[in-house]
This record gives structure tokens, sequence and C-alpha cells, in this order.
């Protein structure tokens, strides 16, 4: 059972970790499981997000995961053709106003929050913004990215990537695979988890080094394993549409420039606007707050409201004024993103006096561990995130200083 390592949700920030990890030299692929309770995978925030990627958008606590992660992006997609196989791209990131003078929001984006409310005030030049978005009298376009310092992806490729790169060291899915208990050895040691499968079957697998990457599930997760615990794990959910369009104007031809990334107001919120590779358009920026989190990420429920109000925004801003709406709808989403109140994520290891009585073995042997609460930078900060984790989980030090992200 030597350091057995679970991991708790198979989402971008799980598979990130185990990649790392699988991958260190340190730890035997055999010794590593996922446990992943969703029915689909990638069913929220990993498969639904818009995979925008940024390098330096971020407050001081979470900027050195922030920049470490950006580099592993540029890296990976360059050992593995990321270009093909999950749509690696440079990305420009720009601000649209209504020409009104309104002040930028991007303080607000850049400490880890919403990346809405975005504007800009620099006259917009014919060439610079991208060939798929209407463009209107009096708005006001602004480059509001350093060049290089901004990427996309599409995030399910990318975790399927993963998944694959992973499974093939061998490492273990457990899917679906619910979590429901833990057991301790003669020295009140973590041993094992138990976990609930598909079939009704019970499984234990010996695990000394457990992981939490359940997103917004994350401190459920944790009350059920240690259900006496008084430990506050403070990561709640932020639910979120999402609708992915094709258009004409936005084609091959067109991806040799670069994506774009387009944050503006419009219809009484904040819409985000990302181009990808393959054809896609990815149009989000409607949250609903009060949304309560489902008992699982298969069981969200689309608003067929909120979707028409994306359409209509995405009809506006990227069709043809005066000519039939020719934008195929290809996908709509919901997904619920786990969030701090602090803003910044939950990246580190947990201390065993919270751990309901239970203790787990020192250094590389064992220990509990939660990374999750990336709020809107889940994709961008995964790589970043999975790196620093298996670092953590093997008591070695960390490429980025995540002090601040402890709880």
């Amino acid at each position: 059972m030597a350091n057995n390592t679970v991991i708790v949700g198979a989402g971008i920030i799980g598979l990130s970790t185990a990649y790392y990890l699988s991958g260190s030299g340190n730890t035997a692929p055999q010794s590593i499981h996922l446990v992943e309770s969703a029915s689909s995978l990638f069913a929220s925030a990993s498969g639904y997000a818009g995979g925008f990627l940024a390098e330096d958008w971020f407050s001081t606590a979470v900027a050195p995961l922030g920049a470490l992660s950006f580099r592993l992006h540029k890296e990976l997609a360059e050992q593995h053709d990321g270009r093909t196989r999950w749509g690696y791209s440079r990305s420009t990131g720009t601000s649209l106003s209504d020409g009104r003078g309104s002040a930028r929001g991007d303080d607000w984006l850049r400490d880890g929050g919403s990346r809405a409310e975005v504007t800009g005030k620099h006259e917009f030049w014919e060439g610079q913004g991208p060939a798929w978005l209407t463009k209107r009298k009096g708005q006001n376009m602004e480059i509001i990215s350093e060049d290089g310092s901004t990427a996309q992806v599409d995030p399910r490729r990318l975790c399927e990537f993963l998944l694959s790169e992973v499974k093939a060291r061998g490492v273990h899915l457990h899917h679906p695979a619910k979590a429901l208990s833990l057991s301790k050895d003669m020295r009140d040691e973590l041993a094992s988890i138990r976990v609930s499968e598909d079939n009704g079957e019970e499984l234990d697998i010996p695990c000394v080094r457990l992981v939490l990457t359940a997103g917004a599930w994350t401190a459920q997760v944790f009350k059920t394993l240690f259900p006496s615990s008084k430990k506050t794990i403070p990561i709640s959910s932020l639910a979120g549409h999402s609708l992915v369009v094709r258009s004409p104007r936005w084609s091959a031809e067109h991806e040799e420039k670069g994506c774009h990334a387009v944050f503006t107001s419009d219809s009484g919120f904040s819409p985000e606007i990302f181009s990808r590779m393959g054809g896609e358009i990815y149009v989000a920026g409607l949250n609903a707050p009060g949304l309560p989190l489902p008992a699982s990420a298969e069981d969200a429920k689309v608003d067929d409201q909120a979707v028409e109000k994306l359409k209509e925004v995405a009809t506006r801003m990227l069709g043809v004024p005066g000519e039939e709406d020719d934008l195929e709808v290809l996908r709509k989403g919901l997904c619920f993103r786990p969030v701090t109140s602090r803003g910044p994520p939950v990246v580190c290891r947990i201390s065993d006096k919270n751990l309901d009585g239970m203790r787990t073995r020192t250094g590389d042997g064992g220990g509990l561990f939660i990374a999750a609460g990336h709020g809107p930078w889940g994709i961008s900060q995964s790589l970043g995130t999975g790196k620093v984790m298996a670092e953590l989980i093997e008591d070695r030090p960390t490429s980025a200083n995540i002090r601040g992200l402890a709880i």
C-alpha cells in the first residue's frame, strides 16, 4: 500500500494532478486512483468552461501560480501538438464598450473573480478586431492583453488528452464511483477509502494520500469523509450558462491569425465571447448566483430563458445586421464553477488536527490535500495547480509560491 494516492474528482484539476504526479518519477502511476462520481465525465466546468488562458491577470496571491500554469500550457502544447489535439492557440484579449467612456472593470477580473465589466476607451481600428464580431457605430475596442500573454484551448479536449495520458501510464479510473467513507489502520492513520460503484458494489481502495479536487462539490466530499470535523472548506458554487456556436465568419482561414477574447456589456449582463480552434465561438457571462448546486453535475438543468438571452446576444454581436440569422448552435451548457469568498483558490495540505481524529503519515508518505475554488480561472490555472499539487504530495519544494492559497 506504499504511497497509494486517491484523487476524488476527475475534472481538469484532478487530471492535472494525476498527470504531473504520475510523471514525476517518484510515484508509481499504478498507485494512483482517480474517483469520479458523475456518470458523464467533464459534465461541469471542466467540460463547459470557455478555455481562456492568461499569464498575468491575477492578484498577488495567485500571480505565481498563474504564470507557472500559463508556461506549462504552452510547453504541453508544444510537446504534444496541442493546436491539433485540444485547440491551443494564441489569443488577443479585447474590451468592447459602447463609447460612453465607462471605466475599465478588469481590476475585478485580475483579482480572480469575474472577467466581466471590462470596457475600453480607444477607437476601433480596422483589422484589429476579430472578423466574426459585428462592428457598430460608436463602439470602442481596446486590446487589454500584452502580446503573448493570453491563449485559448478547448477544455474538454484538453481533459480528454490528460485522461488518455494518465491511463496509458497505468493510473486507475473509477467511474462512476462515489466516495463513501474512510478507514484507519491500527495507528489511527488513513489507510483506505470506500467507494460505491455504478453496479452497486462497494470497493475499498488502499489510500494514504487523499486529494480532493471535486470542484464545486469539494466541500460536500470533505463533509462526507470527515463528518465530525469542525473545519469549513470555504468553497461554494457559481452557476453560469453558455453557448457554443458556429459562424461562417470564423473559419480555418481566420484561425491562422489567432483567436480573440471579447469582454463587453450587453442587455444587463457582461458577455464573454471566445473564438476557439475548430470553427467554434463560445458565448457566456450570464451567471445565476442563486441556482443551487445539484447533487451531481449531470443533474444540472439548462434554463431555456437564459439560453435564449445568450442566443439573442450572439445574434446581435456575431450576426450580420439586416440579414437572416446564420449562426449554428452547437451546444448549450450550464456549469457550476467552484468559487471562494476571498477570491483565490484553495491549494494546500490540510492539517491532521482538522481531520476528525484521523491522522495521516508525515512527509511524502501521506496527507490530505485540497485543490479547488479557482472560479473563472480553473482552466487557466489547471496545469500549474496540478504541478504544485504533485510537489506538495511528494513533500518537495513547489514550482510556484502558493503560501497565500492555504486555509
